[in-house]
């Protein structure tokens, strides 16, 4: 369980700290020069993934509520959406517009859609302690930046981003069964 909150620690203080700290950012960016502090600020975040996955791997921890098994049907609803959202930032779709975060409310969706099938107490705090910093994020953000709208898009991109985010979607879906877990709520080959 230390692994894990380290893990969601470091992610969110290397997120947290150009916003919370413009200071020491901008003297350590003066200092490494603006690509050596991005080096840095990557190499802490996948120490960071590291410390989850295998605080995650390696623990047993309790089950603190159990979770009916619908659940795996919204869930996987709550994944394609999540996939697509986090694709909304990039794409040239009209759903740009609508969205300021769509980044972050992709990462909050993945967390929520984990909780809901997840009830042990790892899972809790991994996707807990993600989804508290992805809308801690989301707060900060819109208390110092101003809102910035995208305008433009088409139905073309529309259907590209879903298209892209289903194939990601599928692509997931392979990965998750490759680790040993199947996600889908029909019998699977894990």
């Amino acid at each position: 369980m230390t692994l894990i909150i380290l893990g969601v620690l470091l992610w969110s203080f290397a997120h947290l700290f150009k916003r919370l700290f413009p200071g020491p950012r901008a003297a350590l960016e003066g200092a490494l020069g603006v690509a050596g502090s991005k080096i840095l600020f990557a190499v802490v975040l996948v120490a960071s993934v590291v410390l989850m996955v295998m605080g995650y791997r390696g623990n047993t921890a309790p089950i603190i509520y159990g979770t009916p098994a619908w659940t795996v049907h919204l869930n996987n609803t709550l994944m394609l959406l999540a996939v697509a959202f986090y694709g909304v930032g990039n794409s040239k779709s009209r759903a740009r517009q609508l969205f300021r975060h769509p980044q972050l409310y992709g990462f909050s969706t993945w967390a929520v859609a984990h909780l809901l099938v997840n009830g042990d107490l790892a899972s809790i705090v991994l996707f807990g302690g993600l989804l508290i910093w992805a809308l801690a994020e989301i707060v900060i953000i819109n208390s110092q930046d101003a809102v910035t709208r995208w305008r433009g898009g088409s139905l073309a991109g529309d259907i590209r981003l879903a298209v892209i985010a289903i194939v990601i979607y599928l692509v997931i879906i392979y990965v998750h069964n490759w680790l040993g877990v199947w996600p889908l709520p029909v019998p699977g080959a894990a």
